[in-house]
């Protein structure tokens, strides 16, 4: 294989990394990438063409729902970290792809291959000059030194949790310790951030981190997963948690188990921003006895459902915190709601339209100068 094959075949699993994804797979910016290059918006809302890639396939873990598992049968590809440094320059400057995701099968431990990462990032960075986004992977076992190292590199860092604890995990990844492997990093990665000068990061500035986990793939519950998401955003500073629905791999130990459908993924996703964005907290969360949260309806609604649909909230007097809580209303709504009410009382539906707001999702929990407007209750 030469090395464009190569990169391809590295890429070609990439699906499971969601990081960045911006609902479009992929860009067909030319036959030869098509699969590498994926549509991604960064964290300060830029949409650039990214390339989702391994160093190796090859991989010493035996991970049940990993296609690089050890002892699959599968052709494995490998980069050295110049050959990588040097193919994705030669993208870049072709204008193909804007940012780098890069990750690796792990090989010889995870600090070894750690340190491959950070040597091809010091080589973009070093010999080639580029300032651009980079997004590394920090393995499982990597030493503090390596972490604090990788965030000088790049712009984002992420370790995958796969699973919300230690007995899921097993589950999952059996060779793999959830608090010491995977968590640690990620403590690290927030003392870091908290202790030490943002000057000494990449362009004067700490990258933001995020994790993964495995929807579905452990059995385990959807209080569980947020949960340990929860204590991620408030005590570990993560800036976002991925939640990638489990869908089996031929020749895999759980390649007969049902994937989890895809509906799931998205109320995790909702439920997560609830809890990181607007106020939230675990107890908020509309779970079911069984732990999960209910697929047939956002879990917004099924609280002001719960809790708003006697007791309206009055737009002109309520809090930002208040005003966060009502479906339909997001932080620039919000924002917009608090400007407009200190010059004029909002009065009606339309005062809202004015703002760009649209209210149908909200109407049935709200007051507009001490009245309820007028809907129409949806029938399903």
């Amino acid at each position: 294989m030469d090395t464009l094959d190569k990169l391809q075949a590295l890429s070609s699993q990439m699906y499971l990394e969601p990081a960045e994804d911006a609902g479009c797979p992929q860009i067909p910016a030319a036959s030869s990438i098509t699969g590498m290059v994926h549509d991604a918006v960064l964290p300060g809302g830029k949409r650039v063409k990214l390339l989702k890639t391994l160093l190796t396939s090859a991989c010493e873990r035996n991970c049940y729902y990993c296609p690089f598992r050890a002892g699959r049968n599968y052709r494995r590809s490998t980069l050295r970290p110049a050959e990588m440094a040097s193919t994705f320059m030669n993208l870049h400057r072709a204008g193909l792809v804007e940012g780098l995701f890069l990750s690796s099968g792990i090989v010889a431990g995870g600090v070894r291959t750690q340190d491959k990462l950070i040597d091809t990032a010091e080589i973009l960075r070093r010999k080639y000059g580029y300032r651009g986004y980079l997004h590394l992977k920090i393995m499982p076992g990597a030493e503090r030194d390596q972490v604090e190292r990788t965030m000088q590199l790049a712009d984002r860092v992420s370790v995958n949790l796969e699973a919300p604890n230690t007995a899921r995990l097993l589950k999952l990844a059996p060779r793999k310790e959830f608090t010491e492997e995977l968590l640690q990093p990620l403590r690290w990665v927030q003392e870091i951030r908290s202790n030490d000068l943002p000057a000494r990061g990449w362009n004067g500035r700490w990258p933001s981190s995020v994790t993964q986990f495995v929807a579905g793939g452990a059995g385990e519950s959807d209080v569980e997963l947020l949960s340990t998401t929860e204590y991620l955003y408030s005590q570990l500073g993560l800036r976002r948690a991925y939640f990638s629905a489990f869908s089996p791999v031929p020749d895999t130990p759980l390649e007969n188990q049902a994937p989890t459908p895809a509906q799931r993924e998205h109320r995790l996703y909702q439920s997560s921003y609830l809890l990181r964005d607007y106020g939230f907290t675990l107890e908020d969360l509309p779970f079911g006895a069984d732990g999960n949260l209910p697929v047939s309806v956002d879990p917004k609604v099924a609280w002001a459902q719960a809790h708003l649909t006697e007791n309206p909230v009055e737009l002109n007097r309520a809090s930002r915190q208040e005003l966060l809580r009502i479906p339909g209303f997001g932080p620039k709504s919000v924002n917009a709601i608090l400007n407009a009410r200190r010059h004029t009382p909002l009065k009606d539906l339309a005062d809202l339209r004015r703002l760009g707001i649209t209210p149908a999702r909200a109407t049935p929990f709200i007051l507009l100068n001490g009245h309820r407007p007028a809907y129409q209750p949806s029938l399903f």
